[in-house]
């Protein structure tokens, strides 16, 4: 049998497929193993961009994952708490894992809000979790990321995987 170019084109498309799934894992998204329990800040410990020295987020526009407490929250959803609440914020109310709807009827509307694709929205065959980001800001509190499967919109398929808390949040994006 003679092998063409043509005659490798799809397996060879369904191989790349295959090996992007399990690439570059982005968190928030629902739990297939148990995750080991958070360690708290240890003395020595980088400090995360747009944090200062005692943990609190200064800049939340350049706060990265990773430099926050790893969480599982409800239903498994596995997410991340950044920065130190601000007095009497609603953020403490929060927990990883709630849908947006939970989430914006108890916070109300927020001062700035938008969305955009992750990497996993381009990959064929996809239909897990995180294929988009929604992130709504909230002035004076942070900001809150969530993440959806089903596409552009709120649905019921939204949940929330990243509490960034901070104080001094302008409230724009």
């Amino acid at each position: 049998m003679k092998l063409t170019i043509r005659t490798l084109a799809l397996p060879a498309a369904l191989a790349m497929a295959w090996l992007a799934t399990g690439c570059g894992s982005l968190g928030g998204t629902k739990a297939e193993t148990t995750a080991q329990p958070a360690v708290a800040a240890v003395k020595g410990a980088k400090i995360g961009p747009g944090m200062n020295e005692r943990g609190e987020v200064v800049d939340s526009r350049k706060v990265e994952s990773g430099f926050g407490q790893k969480v599982k929250g409800i239903d498994d959803w596995e997410g991340e708490i950044t920065g130190k609440p601000a007095p009497g914020s609603k953020f403490t109310q929060l927990t990883i894992g709630m849908s947006a709807a939970q989430v914006l009827s108890m916070l109300g509307q927020p001062s700035d809000q938008g969305a955009h694709p992750t990497a996993r929205a381009w990959i064929p065959f996809y239909f897990g979790s995180d294929r988009y980001r929604y992130e709504v800001v909230y002035r004076g509190q942070g900001r809150l990321l969530f993440a959806s499967g089903a596409g552009f919109g709120w649905d019921a398929n939204t949940h929330l995987i990243w509490i960034i808390h901070s104080a001094t949040e302008q409230g724009t994006r």
